[in-house]
């Protein structure tokens, strides 16, 4: 290859917006490092930064169009875009550890279901204990462990502060904790 060619921000520009591939090249061989240090604060993986870079690069060539001179710099445009890619790509991950995590937990449950060795509240005597207990206690069990509220839900509907849910409720988990391991009865 030649002698590269040198542009200025405009004539960069209006290149990448007709096509240009040397100034894309350009604008790698420039650029390429300084957004690669941005993502590489963000993403913390070389190999991972290094996907994200190649993923900002196809960003900037199919999106130059939308480039806008007045709303800042060229450099500034691109710095956002690497952030942002950078960005996506841990919260992609993270979704896709969540992803896993619940996928483990459905397959315990069916691995469970396929041995018949799921425990159900009313097997084990649950339901019946629950039912002996203070009313406050067993609603608030009720509404969290068999109707699968969130404790912020379940004290909206009750109208009840949430501090106060989360009180009862660890004082019914205790009490029913004694009970199972045979130290009280319920009263």
């Amino acid at each position: 290859m030649t002698a590269k060619a040198k542009y200025t921000e405009e004539e960069l520009v209006n290149a990448l917006k007709s096509g240009d591939q040397s100034a894309l090249g350009f604008l790698y061989d420039n650029y390429s490092a300084a957004l690669f240090g941005v993502i590489m604060r963000i993403v913390e993986s070389q190999e991972n930064a290094e996907d994200v870079l190649q993923e900002v690069f196809v960003k900037i060539w199919r999106n130059i169009s939308s480039y806008d001179k007045s709303k800042g710099k060229l450099y500034t445009w691109l710095i956002n875009i690497a952030r942002n890619s950078a960005i996506d790509s841990m919260r992609v991950k993270d979704y896709k550890l969540k992803s896993q995590i619940r996928n483990i937990d459905n397959s315990v449950g069916s691995i469970n279901r396929q041995y018949n060795t799921a425990q159900h509240p009313d097997h084990i005597g649950l339901k019946a204990l629950v039912e002996k207990m203070k009313p406050e206690y067993k609603l608030l069990i009720d509404k969290l462990y068999f109707e699968g509220y969130t404790q912020e839900e379940a004290a909206e509907e009750l109208n009840i502060p949430l501090g106060t849910v989360k009180t009862r409720i660890r004082s019914a988990i205790s009490q029913l904790r004694e009970v199972f391991i045979g130290e009280t009865t319920l009263k």
